[in-house]
């Protein structure tokens, strides 16, 4: 497992190596935005509804009516002053799925809000300090059956909030990497079911875990490609990467994110995203009900539908 964590990050890393050159600073979650040397407060979002439909009378061939829809609604608030950067954002997703007579099951749910503050040091540097929280909106349940469930996150259950104080190198407008030596991470499972099987790597009866280590974030997005075939093109991706300074620090947990959109018009967009993540506490059941251990877990959403800017 070890192994292939440190490929991807050595992978990242010779990206990173790349295109440090052209990059710059994307502060934003799963969004896009253009270089600004404007001073002040800088605002926008994104909305967008993807929805999918599908419906079989006498098919011969067999298969299953569906209905699935997916949202995103994405703010964000910067200041920027001649030495000062404070960036903000909230990010949330939800999604539901219907297939055949099944009810209603959640395919994405989240709840990620994020604002770092910079005091430049020198040129494309800065002394910065930094706050997440992510959490979800509702149950998550694994299905056993077409009636069997088994409740496995809810609000708050898990939620993950993190201080970190470091440096924020960002060399031009596309691309921003934090580092913090000095982290601060906290998983919260405030669900007295989970709590009570010890979840999230939480102790069993205990609402909280708290972690010091160390933390990077990088992020590359870009909405201003220059040639014809990509001018419609937003591309954004984030990683971020944590070590327990006191237990197994080599088993870094990650999160990956990546949103590729295609603009077809003012209003009609393509969406595909993917989330890679990896959490040393996090025990997964592949089959049966017994954790086998840490997983990689991989998430994959791709959408039409409507999108709006503001």
């Amino acid at each position: 497992m070890n192994s292939k964590i440190y490929s991807i990050i050595f992978l990242l890393s010779f990206i990173s190596t790349i295109t440090i050159g052209q990059v710059t600073e994307g502060e934003k979650s799963l969004r896009t935005i253009s270089a600004d040397t404007t001073l002040g407060w800088k605002k926008g979002g994104l909305f967008a509804v993807n929805l999918a439909q599908t419906s079989l009378t006498n098919w011969a061939a067999g298969g299953q009516n569906s209905v699935a829809v997916n949202g995103i609604f994405s703010i964000f608030a910067n200041l920027k002053r001649e030495k000062d950067n404070w960036d903000n954002s909230l990010d949330l997703g939800y999604g539901l799925l219907k297939q055949g007579d099944q009810g209603f099951r959640k395919t994405d749910d989240k709840i990620d809000l994020l604002s770092k503050y910079g005091r430049q040091a020198v040129k494309n540097l800065y002394y910065a300090a930094l706050f997440n929280f992510k959490t979800q909106m509702q149950p998550g349940y694994k299905y056993t059956g077409d009636d069997d469930k088994e409740k496995i996150s809810n609000l708050f259950a898990p939620a993950y909030m993190l201080l970190a104080i470091g440096l924020d190198y960002k060399p031009t407008s596309y691309f921003s990497a934090f580092v913090a030596p000095l982290t601060a991470k906290f998983t919260f499972v405030t669900d007295e079911d989970l709590s009570a099987i010890g979840a999230f790597g939480v102790t069993p009866g205990e609402k909280s875990r708290s972690e010091i280590g160390g933390y990077i974030r990088a992020i590359y997005s870009k909405n201003d490609f220059k040639s014809e075939f990509m001018k419609n093109v937003s591309f954004t991706t984030k990683i971020d990467l944590f070590s327990n300074y006191a237990r197994n620090p080599q088993n870094i947990d990650v999160s990956w994110e990546t949103l590729i959109g295609l603009k077809v018009n003012k209003y009609i967009g393509v969406n595909f995203n993917t989330h890679l993540l990896y959490d040393d506490d996090v025990k997964i059941a592949v089959s049966g009900n017994e954790p086998v251990g840490s997983l990689p877990q991989f998430k994959e959403i791709f959408g039409v539908g409507f999108s709006y800017k503001f």
